[in-house]
């Protein structure tokens, strides 16, 4: 098998193969072998079939807010995914399905679907990347997850090579996972999300947002004002894309918070009996869930703590790792995200798990 790089390209061409790093948020990752731009499914399906005619191995990236790339980049073909738009494809008088492209920007849907009152996507507001990825890492933000309105999944199936419809119940939801997370098997295309009919936000499930609009947890506020005050709090943590500033350049949060059965819980209690409850929050099968930020501040890594070459964890939010200098290496990234984790292993017996998916790199 023989890698096919094009000839260098003049600056700024989005088919110019020498990095990666361009279209990724962390603003890391090597170069590819390929370049290919895909701008509707069938064109996605056409070059992910020709890269494996070509025998080369796919990468599939689209809005790169939630992939940390190696340095030695990706070797086969990349399919840059820039699909848009979305269209109704059924609705009644209390819901709305509208089938949205898997290169539409995520926060344009979002705000899209909030002026036209349909209810189910407010909460997910400034989350960056594209409407493909959200059923990939089951994306979850102050108390709503894509799992609870997303209808069926289309993707192309690389192993029957042809184009299924996946019904949300065979998707695999879990917390920050599913079935497209962990196999390259299937490379959405487009996905259909169930809406509800209505000015109002579902019932704010989320503390921190409820003291934000000044309401008790359960009520509901105008789909605007969910969405304006989401805005603000992921900004206030440097968790919504800002080209000036230096902390959002990351995948946002890179450890997912750890799920313990209960015992676990208990041990990691009393590991921090000096410090304080970990905020938590107890499952109905028995198991808590543990917040990482926590377990990493009090392991000893603070908002703005170093890491090499200008990595750096946020100085707003202490679950983003930053390339801060905008010139580090994939490397230094994964050493820092390697030393926070052990460290958290050895002072509270946990272990950390990264959220992005990890190409041709590993902590």
């Amino acid at each position: 098998m023989s890698d096919v790089y094009a000839e260098p390209a003049t600056a700024g061409d989005p088919t110019d193969p020498a990095t990666l790093a361009r279209y990724t948020t962390l603003r890391l990752g090597g170069p590819a072998g390929r370049l290919e731009i895909a701008g509707n499914a069938a064109q996605i399906v056409l070059k992910v079939q020709e890269a494996e005619a070509r025998e080369q191995a796919v990468l599939v990236l689209a809005g790169g807010s939630n992939v940390v790339i190696g340095d030695q980049g990706f070797p086969g073909t990349v399919v840059l995914v820039r699909s848009r738009g979305f269209q109704v494809v059924a609705e009644d008088g209390d819901t709305v399905t509208v089938r949205v492209e898997a290169g539409e920007p995520w926060d344009d849907l979002v705000a899209a679907t909030v002026e036209r009152g349909w209810s189910g996507l407010e909460c997910l507001s400034g989350i960056p990347g594209s409407a493909g990825a959200t059923p990939i890492q089951n994306v979850g933000a102050y108390g709503q997850e894509v799992a609870e309105t997303i209808v069926a999944v289309e993707a192309y199936d690389r192993t029957r090579r042809e184009v299924v419809r996946i019904a949300a119940a065979d998707c695999g939801f879990v917390y920050r996972g599913s079935i497209f997370k962990y196999s390259d098997r299937w490379v959405v295309l487009t996905v259909d999300f169930r809406l509800t009919r209505s000015q109002l936000s579902g019932p704010v499930r989320y503390a921190e947002l409820a003291r934000a609009l000044g309401v008790e947890v359960g009520d509901r506020v105008p789909l605007a004002d969910a969405r304006a005050t989401v805005r603000k709090l992921r900004a206030g943590k440097g968790m919504v894309l800002d080209a000036a500033d230096p902390d959002t350049w990351s995948v946002g949060s890179f450890f997912t918070n750890p799920v313990l059965p209960g015992e676990v819980f208990e041990q990691v209690r009393e590991r921090a009996a000096d410090l304080g409850q970990p905020p938590h929050w107890p499952g109905a099968d028995g198991t808590v869930k543990v917040s990482a930020a926590w377990l990493i501040d009090k392991a000893g890594f603070g908002k703005g703590y170093a890491g090499p070459e200008g990595v750096a964890i946020s100085s707003k939010h202490t679950l983003a790792l930053t390339n801060r200098s905008g010139t580090a290496s994939t490397a230094a990234l994964v050493a820092l995200a390697r030393e926070i984790r052990d460290g958290v292993q050895s002072r509270f017996g946990v272990t950390l798990h990264p959220e992005p998916v990890l190409i041709n790199c590993t902590i």
